[in-house]
């Protein structure tokens, strides 16, 4: 009896890792996609999920919730689906209605996933990945630590990766002038402590 429950047990064991697998596969199958439809930000979402979840490590985040912050990473543009290419692909400024349109995303895309069980944990980057620490961003305006760690990480990382790769409205910043800005962000757009983890990660890049 004992011999046939350890076996049971490992055999669950083994089927949850490979639903886990198979889930990782379907979610960077459709990040993969999600770049392909914006050719200017190819490869973009592997790089900020990669960075981020360095990140991530060293606020000790592990195990499952490490799993959600990248599923939550991979499809944190997702909403995007729900902005038409006329805006997604403009190659110049967008227009202020164009703008209102763009800052959806966010709601759209939370509005997606969380039709999707397993994905409930790791919506916080997808909803919230815009919002700032001085309670300037959107959607919802959170400020401080009202913002999930998680798209507090994420922010930076993000902007970080926008302006040192080409956009069709201007060429990369040298990484030298990206991480002056992220630095005078500090305590605005982003949370003071992620600056200061970014610094020493990114310094493996450089």
């Amino acid at each position: 009896m004992a011999f046939e429950n350890a076996k049971l047990l490992f055999e669950l064991q083994n089927a949850k890792e490979d639903l886990l697998l198979a889930y990782d596969q379907t979610i960077e199958a459709l990040s993969y996609g999600l770049d392909l439809r914006d050719k200017e930000t190819e490869g973009h979402s592997q790089r900020v999920t990669e960075l981020t979840v360095k990140i991530a490590e060293k606020f000790r985040i592990r195990g499952e919730k490490l799993r959600y912050v990248k599923w939550g990473a991979l499809l944190h543009d997702i909403g995007k689906l729900g902005v038409s290419d006329s805006i997604l692909l403009k190659p110049g400024p967008l227009t202020e209605e164009e703008w209102e349109i763009m800052r959806k995303h966010p709601e759209y895309g939370y509005n997606m996933l969380k039709k999707v069980d397993f994905l409930l944990p790791a919506l916080e980057i997808p909803l919230y990945h815009h919002e700032k620490w001085d309670g300037s961003g959107y959607p919802k305006g959170l400020k401080g630590d009202e913002i999930p760690l998680p798209a507090r990480i994420f922010a930076v990382v993000d902007v970080w990766d926008a302006l040192t790769n080409e956009r069709p409205y201007r060429p990369p910043w040298s990484k030298e002038k990206a991480l002056e800005y992220i630095i005078s962000q500090s305590g605005k757009h982003f949370d003071p402590e992620v600056v200061k983890v970014f610094l020493e990660v990114i310094k493996e890049y450089l």
